[in-house]
C-alpha cells in the first residue's frame, strides 16, 4: 500500500486561520504561519492554505503569507483561493508554494487546468471540488385520467416531476451550485492535467461525523491521480475509514488539529497500527 498522507488545512481570512461549519459561522483559530510550523514539527505530511475571501486586492497579502510560510515550514504546502491565471500561479510558486489549488476559476474556464499543467507541470496543480448532495429533477411522468362531469367524460392530464439526489459541484466557497456533477468533473480535471483532486463534502464539512466515504470511494475508483478527502473528520477512526473504505490517498482536516482534539503523531501511529502505511 502506498504511504497515506495527513494534511492539516488552514482556511485564511484577513490573515488569520478560521474555522466554521458548512462554510459558515467562522471563528478564529490562530496565526497561520505559527500553526503551519507547529504542524510540520508534529509530523504533518503536507499543509494546505486556502484564502477563503481571496480577491485581486489582497493577492499581494497572500503572496507575502506564502513567503512567510516558506521561511518557517519545511514540508510541502499548497495554497489556494482566487487563483485564476498563469501569472497568479507563477507569483505563488516563486514565493515558495509547492502546489496551488484552483476551484471556481477552473469551473468558469476549464482550459485553465490545461494551461497551468502545461506551464508548471501536473505535479503542482490541484483541482479542488466542493460538492453537496442536492435534489434535482430526474424525469417528468405524465398521467391521464378520465373524469365524469355534467358535460360527459373528460380526459385530464397531470404531470409529476420526480426528483433524485446527485452530488453537485459548488463554487464561491461552496455558496453557488453549478450545472456540473462531481464525478464527471473530477474525470475532466484529470484529463486536462490536474495532478490531484481535493474533494470536499460540504454536507460533512465541520460536522465531525466522518468523511463522505461512498462519494470518496466513487471518485477515487474512477481516477488514476491521488484524491485528498476533506470534510467530516472528527475521530481517528474516520481517517482509517477514508483510507480503506473511501480509498483516499490523503486525509485533510482542520478544526480537530487547530483546537488540539487529535494530535498528528498519535493519529499516524494509530493508523500504522491499523495497517495503514504512514510516514512516521
Amino acid at each position: 500500500m502506498l504511504t497515506k498522507r495527513i494534511i492539516p488545512c488552514l482556511d485564511i481570512k484577513d490573515g488569520r486561520t478560521v474555522k466554521g461549519t458548512n462554510f459558515v459561522n467562522l471563528r478564529d483559530a490562530g496565526d497561520p504561519v505559527e500553526l503551519g510550523a507547529l504542524y510540520a514539527e508534529q509530523g504533518a505530511d503536507e499543509l494546505v492554505f486556502l484564502d477563503i475571501t481571496a480577491t485581486v486586492d489582497n493577492r499581494k497579502t497572500l503572496v507575502e503569507l506564502v513567503r512567510n510560510v516558506a521561511r518557517h515550514v519545511n514540508i510541502p504546502f499548497t495554497v489556494g483561493g482566487g487563483i485564476s491565471s498563469v501569472a497568479d500561479v507563477s507569483a505563488l510558486l516563486n514565493a515558495g508554494a509547492d502546489k496551488i489549488s484552483i476551484n471556481s476559476s477552473a469551473v468558469r474556464r476549464p482550459e485553465l487546468i490545461d494551461e497551468l499543467a502545461l506551464q508548471f507541470g501536473s505535479q503542482c496543480i490541484i483541482v479542488a471540488i466542493d460538492t453537496r448532495e442536492i435534489s434535482v429533477p430526474s424525469d417528468v411522468v405524465s398521467h391521464q385520467e378520465t373524469t365524469t362531469s355534467r358535460f360527459g367524460n373528460e380526459r385530464v392530464s397531470t404531470h409529476e416531476i420526480r426528483l433524485t439526489t446527485e452530488h453537485v459541484v459548488h463554487t464561491h466557497g461552496g455558496r453557488k451550485p453549478t450545472e456540473l456533477r462531481t464525478l464527471p468533473w473530477a474525470k475532466e480535471a484529470q484529463e486536462r492535467g490536474a495532478g490531484e483532486i481535493l474533494l470536499t463534502s460540504m454536507d460533512a464539512d465541520g460536522t465531525k461525523a466522518g468523511f463522505a466515504l461512498e462519494l470518496t470511494a466513487a471518485v477515487s475508483g474512477q481516477l488514476s491521480i491521488p484524491v485528498i478527502a476533506s470534510g467530516g473528520a472528527g475521530l481517528m477512526e474516520h481517517f482509517h475509514e477514508v483510507f480503506t473504505t473511501g480509498k483516499a490517498d490523503a486525509g485533510l482536516a482542520a478544526s480537530i488539529f487547530h483546537f488540539r482534539e487529535i494530535g498528528i503523531q498519535p493519529l499516524k501511529m494509530y493508523l500504522q497500527e491499523k495497517g495503514v502505511t504512514m510516514r512516521l
